[in-house]
């Protein structure tokens, strides 16, 4: 280690705030002699906290409650991190905890009083689900192996008249409209979501709110109640997107374990027809699996198509079934 990175070993806040970059790379740099070092992650969060990357505040802050339990600032750093995500239930959640570890710092009462202030602005929850100020603004919603894309079309919003709250299987969004009205979308999601990794952006035609899946399966529908009887793996989507994401490991072993137990069914129907997909995808080329991805996304799921060089100039038009009719909801 150089003699920089082992300055982290007395680094103070007051370091972090001089230059978080520098301490970023020196903390990052200690961690990777001292994997196990539960104020390096908690030092790090805070650092990624002043470079606002704060999705990745919080999984260092995580890190550093694993193998710390009870650090007290780590939580503060988590709080934190959650509550510029506007994840304000997490964040209270986490300051209450290290409130009760350190009740003499005043920082946690301060900010959970901030995260109290937000949370009495969001939509109250008796108000129905899908109740809207205004009933001419439309969403609609699609997704990958990883995520759930939900789409606001309301046009000219400021970021910050925008408020997106996500807990595990709930959506609330409030924006205040530039006449002075409000716009409430409040859902009771199918599936959980992994709320800290789960955001939205406001852009000049809509809001695009990003829901991190928890399990790479395919959403039957939006909104209800999941049922037990479902499998939580849907073969017909086992290639449909590849993914990066965290969960790329258990995909994979859920692939296998479909794949051996489909050896022994004889499929019929449907299922067969998607099994024979699912195989053609396995035994394909790059460019096969490629133009298969891009037909299915684009189309909403309506095309299926082997051939990259039909698919790949050109982007492919919804086209369901003629006796069934495409809708956005």
């Amino acid at each position: 280690m150089t003699e920089a990175s082992s300055c982290t070993l007395s680094f103070r806040d007051n370091d972090i705030v001089t230059d978080p970059q520098k301490s970023l790379e020196e903390l990052t740099e200690a961690l990777g002699e001292k994997p196990d070092n539960a104020e390096y992650y908690c030092q790090r969060a805070y650092a990624h906290i002043l470079l606002q990357n704060y999705t990745d505040a919080v999984l260092d802050a995580k890190r550093s409650l694993e193998l710390q339990p009870n650090n007290a600032n780590a939580f503060l750093r988590k709080g934190e991190a959650e509550f510029h995500l506007q994840n304000y239930t997490s964040a209270e959640d986490a300051f209450k905890k290290g409130h009760e570890l350190d009740p003499s710092n005043s920082a946690f009462s301060t900010w959970i009083q901030k995260c109290q202030e937000q949370l009495n602005v969001s939509p109250r929850p008796e108000q129905p689900s899908n109740q809207q100020t205004s009933s001419k603004y439309k969403y609609d919603w699609y997704q990958t192996e990883s995520q759930v894309i939900i789409t606001v079309m309301i046009k000219n919003i400021q970021r910050d008249d925008v408020q997106v709250q996500f807990s595990e299987k709930k959506l609330n969004t409030h924006v205040t409209l530039p006449s002075g009205g409000n716009y409430s979308l409040n859902l009771c999601l199918l599936h959980p979501i992994v709320p800290e990794q789960s955001t939205f952006k406001v852009l000049s035609t809509k809001i695009e709110i990003k829901m991190k899946k928890t399990e790479a399966i395919r959403w039957e529908k939006l909104e209800g109640q999941e049922e037990s009887h479902l499998k939580h793996f849907k073969p017909e989507s086992t290639h449909k997107y590849p993914s990066s994401s965290h969960y790329t490991k258990n995909w994979d072993k859920l692939v296998g374990e479909i794949k051996e137990e489909e050896k022994s069914e004889k499929l019929e129907g449907d299922a067969a027809l998607n099994q024979l997909f699912q195989q053609i995808y396995s035994d394909g080329s790059d460019e096969v699996k490629r133009a298969m991805n891009k037909s299915f996304m684009e189309s909403g799921g309506t095309v299926l198509s082997t051939n990259w060089t039909d698919v790949g100039k050109r982007k492919v038009d919804v086209n369901p079934p003629d006796d069934m009719e495409w809708k956005k909801f």
